[in-house]
């Protein structure tokens, strides 16, 4: 005769936010045995460092989004609910849904993460794909397969955009995003659309600034500009984007892109809630935090990952990294295992394990810990690689992820993710504008690829 299943007890944390920062408080609070009530609209957790991948076809969804409640023990003590938060309320250390609940607790997280900041670039929100969920892959994902399919049926959609891909930001989304894109319509591609001209496809990344990877070294910037064009990327450094439109991007240097695909990599800010919380916001509109990941003058309100405006040893803020989110949530919920057995809290601490942006196939750059030692190609792959597998959050996900990841990057083959939903995203070809036709104005740098 079996056990009956244990009661859980009232949460007494509610943690906002299923990503890495979210699911590493959990997990901490789980395994003192402290009650937990995790709240995502999503009721997946997602590797948000492969989202690239996956609207480019490389991997599917299930490689990057594990199920929330397959994460915690069924018997263990955090409980998941899966719905939109509407609102959170610091002063009761609480958060209300759309659907009209209210979770509160002795203790709230708020691990909400970060969305797209348009900037407040004309047409972006309504016609830019920006890549911060599963959800947005899968529609960049749709587009890009959407364009292929209209072109390969009636190639006069050629002149109108369809295979021109914009990408919008030169940080490290926008060097993978441009890399794999470029990647997936010269060597994937072909192998199902023989007859059609993506010989003619072009992606192109535009830069407000006067190259890629800001704050990597001038190395690995040349490193990735290089390898970039040998993938036949077109670079526009120096020029803003002033609009996007539904079959073009107009430039700062008065000039346009002709394109139905534009791919919005240009920053972050935090979810709408966070700004709406009433909270001490400081850079970026991140909630700013003391040592320990408390917020001043609400007690029993912690901020971690892309929430927060998190300093490090040096003064400065650290960046919006998984491993900044994953440990600082670690650190909150050691934190309030700590504050409720009336124990000291800790400053928080990052173990620097650098940065690296994937290129393409072989080609990644990496400066790796706090000295950041700097390699490139294979050896920078396989670092990124282990680095980010070691974000995931079980062993049996870690050995998945070297063998699947691995083998999908390294394939030119793939059609059991290029499944579609037909209509999905669709193109509308209609032209109403001037797109395509450059108007004066002094031209920015180009590198053609």
């Amino acid at each position: 005769m079996s056990k009956p299943k244990p009661e859980r007890g009232e949460p007494r944390v509610i943690i906002v936010g299923g990503g890495f920062g979210g699911v590493a408080c959990a997990q901490a609070l789980d395994k003192h045995d402290i009650p937990a009530l995790l709240v995502d609209r999503n009721d997946y957790h997602q590797f948000q460092p492969m989202l690239y991948q996956l609207a480019t076809a490389q991997v599917g969804a299930t490689d990057i989004a594990f199920p929330l409640r397959g994460i915690f023990h069924p018997d263990g003590n955090v409980t998941v609910k899966t719905a939109m938060v509407a609102s959170i309320d610091p002063a009761t250390r609480s958060c209300t849904t759309t659907d009209g609940v209210t979770y509160s607790g002795e203790v709230l997280v708020v691990a909400a993460g970060a969305t797209a900041n348009f900037f407040g670039v004309t047409g972006a929100a309504e016609h830019a794909f920006p890549l911060y969920s599963v959800d947005d892959a899968n529609a960049l994902r749709s587009r890009v397969l959407g364009a292929l399919d209209a072109v390969d049926a009636d190639p006069e959609h050629l002149a109108q955009g369809g295979f021109s891909f914009v990408v919008v930001g030169g940080g490290a989304t926008g060097v993978e995003t441009a890399g794999a894109l470029s990647e997936f319509l010269r060597d994937v591609a072909p192998h199902f659309y023989p007859k059609a001209p993506l010989d003619q496809a072009v992606v192109t990344l535009v830069e407000h600034g006067p190259g890629v990877l800001n704050g990597f070294s001038e190395r690995a910037r040349d490193y990735a500009r290089d390898k970039l064009v040998e993938l036949g990327v077109t670079l526009r450094f120096g020029v803003a984007v002033e609009e996007v439109r539904k079959d073009a991007v107009v430039l700062g240097d008065g000039s346009s892109i002709t394109t139905r695909t534009v791919i919005w990599a240009a920053g972050e800010q935090p979810a709408s809630i966070v700004a709406d919380a009433g909270l001490p916001l400081g850079r970026g509109g991140r909630v700013d935090v003391a040592p320990d990941l408390t917020v001043a003058g609400f007690e029993g309100v912690y901020a971690v990952g892309d929430a927060a405006n998190i300093v490090g040893k040096d003064g400065a803020i650290l960046p919006q990294l998984g491993s900044v989110a994953q440990q600082s949530g670690k650190c909150a919920g050691e934190n309030i295992v700590a504050a409720f057995g009336d124990k000291e809290t800790k400053p928080f601490h990052y173990r620097d394990k650098g940065i690296m942006a994937m290129i393409g196939r072989d080609a990644a750059v990496a400066e790796l810990g706090p000295k950041r030692h700097e390699v490139d190609g294979v050896v920078a792959f396989g670092s990124w690689l282990g680095v980010h597998a070691m974000l995931l959050s079980s062993l049996k996900q870690k050995v998945g992820a070297f063998i699947d990841w691995g083998w999908d990057y390294f394939s030119t083959r793939r059609p059991e993710y290029l499944a579609d939903r037909p209509g999905a995203y669709a193109i509308d070809w209609g032209d109403d504008s001037t797109a395509g036709r450059p108007s004066a104005g002094e031209p920015s740098e180009e590198i053609a690829g």
